[in-house]
């Protein structure tokens, strides 16, 4: 099974969502991890929120803040989009996704990130199906 990596600076908003509705959506098409090129010790705690009410998910339970260097070899990378020098990791294959951070902002603009990243997760996870990467 491809391991797919979502990666930003802090891993505590934008690529934690990724994982949880990676691994939430796409559980029998890929392994989904996250990781930042900083640390935060926590996971953001609106993005927390927001995931529990829309999918039942609890990030606090099932994920945790990690660093670059923890992730195992990883056939696709997917950056959030960083607006800084995203790092490099080897792969198969790499896109940027180009979201905003929706740290600071309201519930609506976080939920339509939310969203963004959810019809992400499916079309990557078609794509991959249908061996399109």
């Amino acid at each position: 099974m491809l391991k797919v990596g979502f990666i930003c600076v802090h891993n505590s908003c934008r690529s934690q969502i990724a994982e949880a509705l990676g691994k939430k959506l796409a559980l029998n098409t890929f392994e989904a991890y996250s990781a930042g090129t900083e640390f935060k010790p926590e996971i953001n705690q609106d993005a927390v929120r927001l995931m529990k009410e829309k999918y039942g998910i609890d990030m606090e339970k099932t994920q945790r803040s990690k660093l670059l260097a923890e992730l195992p070899e990883l056939d696709i990378v997917i950056t959030m989009g960083c607006n800084v020098e995203c790092p490099y990791l080897p792969c198969k294959y790499r896109e940027d996704w180009g979201l905003d951070d929706p740290t600071g902002r309201s519930d609506d603009e976080f939920l339509m990130i939310i969203k963004i990243i959810e019809s992400k997760i499916l079309d990557l996870k078609d794509r991959i199906e249908n061996k399109l990467i």
